[in-house]
């Protein structure tokens, strides 16, 4: 079992990477010193497949867990589904020491994590993330939130977890199409932090779509070690943390204009990573090579690396909506080369536009 320590004074905490470690998590959560009340919030299929398994292990250990199921999906990222969770909390009535587990995917860790931020204030919780994207990204750096249907995670809190234990054997229940979309956030790493973790990629592809076991612990421990990095030197976004959100401003873009129910957030992700190093490459900001490895890998991986025809005067109304506007500026995130990436405020209109229309596909949004 691999560990990764988040440095945040008072609220760091340590990430716990390993296989077929599922099973040991009620024997790290009495190292914690929590009430004997735990929720596990969790969607209705991850209830067959592990939600009984913590759930008897956190009996059996002691604790009285509370089971809260949403639905599964980015359209159930909501305040709706947030009240929901509220009133069963009160119900049982929880208290500032009881504990919430998030047992899912992004989805599930954003809205366990808000209502951990608001409940009581501030009630503890644990991340126990089941998709590649969770894993690798959202269970790490205490960004949770839901959705409004102007735009992506505009409500939420900065709010760290007390604990992250990452098995990445369950990836082998994982949906195929929900994996490859994990990879434009480990894809994002390789771009914004580590060019040799980008060659490990190009390299091991191959090796990570079969589930290769040593392969897939690398790639998720290397990918926490540099949002950990990150989160430690930045927690609240105001400066380096933004490299995190390359690919993200178009991203987000495409999923709101769908109403999240086109795409997975990576496949999202991918387009606007091709998109923004599309647009680096037009403003002289890196060389022809980054954007063509980006856009290479991505396809190789099976992501979508084009953006469906859409009106560009709503993406830019979109854009300027979004939660990292500063004084009415969208900041993206460019690659210099491949490694190395920097923060752009208030791109030219016409460029951008430019941009977005090269990457355009023969295909139309619906």
């Amino acid at each position: 079992m691999k560990n990764v320590r988040v440095m945040l004074g008072s609220r760091s905490y340590d990430i716990f990477i390993g296989y077929n470690i599922l099973n040991n998590l009620s024997d790290r959560l009495s190292n914690l010193s929590l009430g004997k009340k735990v929720a596990i919030i969790t969607n209705p299929k991850l209830t067959k497949l592990y939600g009984g398994v913590i759930y008897r292990q956190l009996k059996g250990a002691g604790f009285i867990p509370t089971a809260i199921e949403i639905p599964a999906g980015e359209r159930y990222k909501t305040i709706k589904s947030v009240s929901k969770i509220y009133d069963i909390l009160i119900k049982e009535r929880f208290e500032r020491n009881s504990s919430i587990i998030a047992l899912g995917g992004g989805v599930i860790g954003d809205i366990a994590g808000f209502v951990a931020a608001t409940y009581l204030r501030g009630v503890p919780y644990i991340q126990v993330p089941t998709s590649l994207v969770a894993q690798v990204d959202s269970s790490v750096g205490g960004k949770t939130g839901v959705n409004h249907p102007l735009g992506k995670n505009l409500i939420g809190a900065f709010y760290q977890p007390v604990l992250v234990w990452i098995d990445v054997e369950v990836l082998r229940t994982l949906p195929r199409r929900e994996l490859i979309a994990g990879m434009a956030e480990v894809v994002k790493y390789g771009v914004i932090a580590d060019d040799r973790f980008f060659d490990f990629l190009e390299e091991n592809y191959k090796k990570i779509l079969s589930l290769d076991q040593e392969v897939l612990i690398h790639l998720v421990v290397k990918s926490c070690e540099i949002k950990s990095m990150v989160v430690s030197a930045d927690e609240r976004e105001k400066g380096l943390r933004a490299i995190l959100n390359f690919g993200h401003t178009i991203g987000h873009a495409i999923e709101t204009i769908t109403d999240y129910k086109m795409y997975k957030h990576g496949e999202a992700v991918a387009m606007g990573m091709v998109c923004a190093a599309r647009l680096a490459y037009t403003m002289g900001i890196c060389d022809q090579d980054v954007f063509e490895r980006t856009e290479r890998l991505c396809r190789l991986i099976g992501l979508r690396t084009s953006i469906p025809r859409l009106e560009f005067a709503t993406l830019w109304d979109i854009l300027h909506r979004d939660k990292k506007v500063i004084d009415e500026k969208v900041r993206f995130i460019l690659p210099v080369r491949l490694g190395e990436v920097k923060i752009i405020e208030d791109v030219d209109r016409e460029i951008l536009q430019e941009s977005v229309q090269s990457c355009y596909s023969n295909d139309n949004f619906v």
